[in-house]
């Protein structure tokens, strides 16, 4: 039997567990670099990714995830863990978080807005339907939701979700660095793969839906 990892640091992970447990699939808590030896695959849960990442620099565990992503794993990241899977990331404080990287995309950690103006809408998601039957369609969690701005050649866009009317104005880094500009286009990406990892930057972990 698969045997899938967690990462249990903050967050969400509980309701990935409770996930893994319908579909009857042995979930592994991990707090530790050790505990990722002789796992099939990852999870990275949503959660405050600024914690996650405080906590998982404590424990020593990037190094271990860096290795693990590049080994050709499946992981998967679900919010803050598409955050911390991102090769660049925008929008954080001064300093900013250190990530894990391997996914080729640029990530606004809070295009979404506050925890106030988290929402949940109906996504496109035809993958879905290809791999796993159903709808072609999903309900998508958002809470205090990161978006991809943009991703390389490798990465497949696999949902975009409408920018709300009530999101709150946000400028992105020019290519120069120093101007800085409105992000304007009327859709954004919420859902990709590239190899052997998947993020979403919802939380399907909290729906009924199990197909991801």
């Amino acid at each position: 039997m698969a045997v899938v990892g967690v990462l249990a640091l903050q967050g969400s992970y509980n309701e990935h567990m409770s996930a893994l447990r319908r579909i009857g699939v042995k979930g592994v808590e991990v707090r530790k670099p050790e505990q990722l030896q002789g796992l099939d695959s990852l999870i990275i849960p949503g959660g405050e990714s600024t914690t996650m990442a405080k906590l998982a620099n404590y424990h020593n565990l990037f190094p271990a995830l860096r290795e693990f992503v590049g080994a050709g794993k499946p992981v998967w990241g679900t919010c803050a863990g598409l955050i911390f899977l991102a090769n660049k990331a925008v929008g954080q404080k001064l300093g900013g978080q250190e990530l894990v990287g391997g996914l080729d995309c640029t990530v606004h950690r809070n295009f979404f807005g506050s925890q106030l103006q988290s929402f949940e809408t109906e996504l496109s998601v035809p993958m879905l339907a290809d791999k796993e039957g159903g709808s072609n369609t999903c309900r998508g969690v958002f809470i205090r939701a990161p978006a991809i701005l943009e991703v390389g050649s490798d990465v497949e866009i696999l949902a975009e979700c409408p920018v709300p009317s009530g999101r709150p104005s946000i400028t992105i880094p020019s290519a120069e660095g120093v101007e800085e500009e409105v992000y304007t286009k009327d859709r954004v990406i919420v859902a990709v793969r590239q190899g052997n990892i998947l993020a979403t930057a919802f939380h399907p972990e909290l729906t009924s839906d199990c197909r991801w």
